[in-house]
């Protein structure tokens, strides 16, 4: 196993970006065809456990304060921070200050005053649900 791997990689190289392949097939990693494959559950989970381990750094290392956080708020926290990413959230400054100062209403209607829950709809109302409640 080990040097099939080995002879892959080095046929098939190691891309980190999907990029068309010469067959026009959307492709990723060590020749992984996504066209027709895609990835398999097991995969999606692997990679959303990296993403919030990822998120969560950020959190930690812009807002440390959230730790303690409820454990809601933090989930609703990570979720905005997931779905746009440490640079779109940290404009968030109203409801991150209200949040950090324990003004959980306000946070709450800050996170739905927003073009972000505009475009999300549903998930807006139930993070912001989660910010108000904890």
């Amino acid at each position: 196993m080990a040097l099939v791997r080995a002879e892959l990689i080095r046929d098939e190289g190691v891309r980190l970006r999907p990029y068309v392949d010469a067959a026009g097939k959307l492709t990723i990693g060590v020749g992984r065809n996504l066209s027709d494959c895609g990835i398999t559950d097991d995969e999606a989970l692997f990679l959303l456990d990296n993403d919030i381990r990822a998120v969560s750094s950020d959190l930690d290392r812009h807002a440390p304060w959230w730790r303690a956080l409820s454990e809601g708020r933090q989930r609703a926290l990570l979720n905005m921070t997931f779905n746009m990413g440490w640079p779109r959230i940290s404009a968030f400054t109203a409801m991150l200050a209200a949040l950090r100062s324990g003004d959980h209403a306000l946070a709450s209607e800050e996170a739905l005053d927003s073009a972000w829950a505009r475009q999300v709809g549903a998930r807006a109302a139930r993070v912001a649900a989660l910010i108000r409640r904890g």
